[in-house]
Formats: C-alpha cells, structure tokens, sequence
C-alpha cells in the first residue's frame, strides 16, 4: 500500500492550498483516510478525517471551518482544501489511511492508521 501526498508549498497569510493523497494497492472500503501535520518542533496532531463509506467527516477545532475533507473513491483519492491560511498552519502534512472502522471521535489518533504517506510541507508567510 502507498499513500503518495502532494500539493504543498509557500503561500501568503488568507491564501488556499489543495493537498492530494492518492492510495495505491488497495481500496479501503469501510475505512477512512485522515490528515496530521507536524510543525517544527512540535509532535504531529490531527488535523480531519473523513470515511471511504458515506463521507462522514471529522475536523480539528483549529481547522474547522477553514478546512475541507473529501473524497473521490473512484479515484481513491483523499483531499484538503485548505482556505484563510494562517502563519500557525506551517507544517509538513501527512495522510494516513485504515481499512477498520472505528468511531468518528477515534480517527483523531494516529495509532488508528495503518499506513502513512511521506508527507507534502505547507508554509504560509506572514
């Protein structure tokens, strides 16, 4: 499996940013996919989440509103539009993907991934 991240780079404070994940070598049927980052110095946290089935949705406090998760499972595809960028959003993103269901609320954690992609930088300037 392989999970190949893309879509980062330098963008202004209030500009947008689409990242791509694009899963290769398996569908992940009742799973999810899901979106952390990890700014300098920090450890990584959660950013959304969102079901291969139905869509449902799951988003962090500091993104909600700002930030889109979707979907396109004929392309097996997860992505995250990220509008009204700020400074506080610099970070190396990453996706993770798992083929279990779990409980929207569990999908915050990264020990409920399988599988990980490298990871694509987003930084906003000031």
């Amino acid at each position: 499996v392989q999970l190949q991240a893309s879509g980062g780079g330098l963008v202004q404070a209030g500009g947008s940013l689409r990242l791509s994940c694009a899963a290769s070598g398996r569908t992940f049927g009742s799973g999810s996919m899901g979106w952390f980052r990890q700014a300098p110095g920090k450890e990584r946290e959660f950013v959304a989440a969102i079901r291969w089935s139905g869509g449902s949705t799951y988003y962090a406090d500091s993104v909600k509103g700002r930030f889109a998760i979707s979907r396109d499972n004929a392309k097996n595809t997860v992505y995250l539009q990220m509008n009204s960028l700020k400074p506080e959003d610099t970070a190396v993103y990453y996706c993770a993907a798992v083929s279990r269901r779990f409980a929207l609320s569990a999908l915050n954690s990264m020990a409920s991934y399988d599988y990980w992609g490298q990871g694509t930088l987003v930084t906003v300037s000031s």
